[in-house]
């Protein structure tokens, strides 16, 4: 069986045509213009904004026409992560998705279920002419997962909903009414290359096997970040044998923990045997740290051609003193709600090549100021490494109201579908409900969708039961919509 023929076939069958489409963020031409091209085989009426957002309209049902619109809302982006080894290429490539048991998978690469899933509800309702609703209009955001670029350039007047469903939350059952705000620290520096050591050889240091995982949802679960497990080793081989740094690359979304990194170091070749014992000691020392959470944790350390150029020593210094002082993980917990993460942060990027450093550092924190703390350690971190460093992408905390009028017609509609509470709360990842209260802040907004496991990264897994049970909910709730006042 494929994908499109799971029930219900409304969501399988459209998320299954966007597992087709490239759309890893920052390229969303191809997603963008199928979306037009879908919605105009339907009669649906589409257009495409200024900041390259979708939106898609349709009118009430008989007898419903006098509910209050409903937005949905969800992003076309998806996270592009995928196996060591793996020849996907996500600007061109299908995703290859597969059944296993009750949860969808894809091949060696992220699934795009973050946001596929809600994309494909709101497809699936627009195209069903036999549902019973109010007026209806989807917004499909682009570029939600580098720096919310929709959201952010979204003008009044865009949309015309009083109710926003985000349909971009991960666990059947659970309504979101507030969450994180963020910001990316980003960090520059070039540099003058220096000329290789006089018969120095060149071996490649590889940090992988870890689990990665999505920098908001997961970052409480203490996975390790490869980037400064690697400046751990690179530091001790520094103190110890006085190696060259050639290259770093650890990580390719701020966003995602990063579950690889591979630095390129060059020595003499006395010192070959101390740096495989070091690789083997260091591994055992992170599996340690790490068990039962790592447990495939590899440190690895293979010949390659030696470069021709190093990073200068005093630079080189400074840059690995930098990122091992960076700070990554959970700062604080909200002070009022303890099981809930307030304040974190991911180093997601470290890229160091051919005279040029690039850094990016997601922060989150639901209290704005302790955001700001955490961008200025981090600012100091690489500061004083002498990069330059900027600060983009900023969106608000989503400050939960759980008196709202959509609260309590959740948790009325969905002890009525399923015969159970559900769970409302707030979450430290970053959602767009935020931003788009700021720009419309009559909106009612909630978050909820299918249970999803592992987003950003390989392992993404999308819970098959929990569709259905979810898109059951979907349907009724559209037709418990309040009246216009």
């Amino acid at each position: 069986m494929e994908i499109k023929d799971l029930h219900p076939q409304g969501i399988w069958k459209n998320f299954h045509l966007l597992t087709q489409v490239p759309r890893p963020s920052g390229h969303l031409e191809k997603v963008q213009q199928f979306l037009l091209r879908w919605a105009k085989e339907r009669n649906i009426e589409a257009f495409m904004d200024n900041a390259g957002n979708i939106i898609m309209r349709k009118p009430a049902t008989a007898g419903y026409e006098n509910l209050k619109m409903v937005t949905f809302e969800g992003h076309m982006d998806m996270v592009p992560q995928k196996e060591a080894g793996s020849p996907h290429n996500f600007e061109t490539d299908p995703i290859v998705t597969y059944i296993d048991g009750e949860w969808v998978k894809a091949k060696g690469t992220t699934l795009g279920s973050d946001d596929g899933m809600g994309v494909a509800t709101a497809m699936a309702v627009l195209e069903d002419n036999t549902l019973e609703h109010g007026p209806i209009e989807a917004i499909f955001t682009v570029d939600e997962e580098t720096c919310m670029y929709g959201v952010n350039h979204l003008e009044k007047g865009t949309l015309k909903g009083d109710i926003l469903l985000n349909l971009d939350n991960e666990t059947e059952g659970e309504f979101i009414i507030g969450c994180a705000g963020g910001m990316d620290v980003a960090g520059n520096l070039s540099y003058q290359e220096t000329d290789v050591e006089a018969d120095d050889i060149a071996m490649k240091v590889t940090i992988k096997g870890l689990k990665g995982g999505h920098s908001g949802l997961e970052i409480s679960l203490g996975r390790a970040n490869a980037n400064k497990l690697l400046a751990r080793f690179i530091y001790d081989a520094i103190q110890k044998l006085d190696i060259d740094l050639a290259s770093w690359e650890g990580g390719n979304m701020r966003n995602a923990i990063p579950n690889q990194a591979i630095a390129v170091i060059t020595f003499n070749a006395e010192d070959k045997e101390t740096l495989l014992e070091m690789a083997s000691e260091w591994e055992n020392i992170f599996r340690n740290e790490f068990h039962g959470i790592e447990d495939n944790l590899q440190v690895t350390i293979e010949d390659t051609a030696t470069p021709q150029k190093v990073v200068p020593t005093e630079i080189r210094d400074n840059l690995v003193n930098a990122i091992t002082a960076c700070p990554s993980g959970v700062l604080r917990q909200i002070p009022a709600i303890p099981e809930i993460t307030e304040t974190s942060c991911n180093l997601g990027i470290v890229k160091i090549a051919d005279g040029n450093v690039a850094t990016d550092v997601l922060v989150r924190s639901s209290c704005e100021t302790m955001l700001d703390y955490l961008a200025s350690m981090v600012t100091a971190a690489f500061s004083m490494a002498g990069m330059q460093t900027s600060n983009g992408g900023r969106y608000p905390a989503w400050q939960p109201n759980n008196e709202a009028p959509i609260v309590n017609i959740v948790k009325q509609v969905y002890q009525k579908v399923n015969g159970e509470d559900c769970v409302v709360q707030v979450v430290h990842a970053g959602l767009e409900c935020g931003i788009i209260q700021t720009i419309y802040p009559h909106m009612d907004a909630i978050s909820f969708g299918p249970t999803l496991r592992s987003p950003h990264t390989p392992f993404e897994r999308c819970h098959i039961p929990s569709v259905d049970k979810y898109y059951k909910f979907v349907l009724e709730l559209l037709k418990n919509i309040p009246v216009k006042e």
